[in-house]
């Protein structure tokens, strides 16, 4: 919890606009509330760094190859997520998308005994 709200804490100091959330959720436990982030930039921490909290970062885009060379520019890839319902778009993203997983209009919903693994700095490879 403590490591999630540093990274919240330096997305506003780094010029993030957080839109929602971004505090501790209750008295017990380990919550923080949803948050959600705009004008992000590549080169702001919660744009480089695996968060691994509810965090979500808002990053504007111009055409399907930013989008490929910008979530590849990066140390890590263990999963990306796309969310679109143009199937020649989503076939061209995850053929060029370095991610151990690419989920479509989903995330994180894998059985436990798919291949796991990522790309880079996030984790062994696949």
């Amino acid at each position: 919890m403590d490591k999630v709200l540093n990274y919240i804490a330096i997305g506003k100091k780094e010029g993030a606009k957080q839109l929602t959330g971004g505090k501790r959720w209750g008295e017990k436990g380990w919550f923080v509330e949803p948050t959600v982030f705009a004008d992000v930039k590549d080169e702001m921490t919660i744009a480089k760094e695996e968060i691994f909290g509810p965090v979500q970062s808002i990053i504007k885009f111009d055409d399907l190859d930013e989008v490929i060379h910008r979530a590849n520019n990066t140390s890590y890839g263990l999963a990306a997520g796309v969310m679109s319902e143009n199937h020649s778009e989503i076939n061209y993203l995850i053929k060029h998308l370095r991610a151990g997983t690419v989920f479509v209009n989903s995330y994180a919903d894998v059985g436990a005994s798919a291949p796991f693994g990522g790309f880079k700095d996030s984790g062994i490879g696949r």
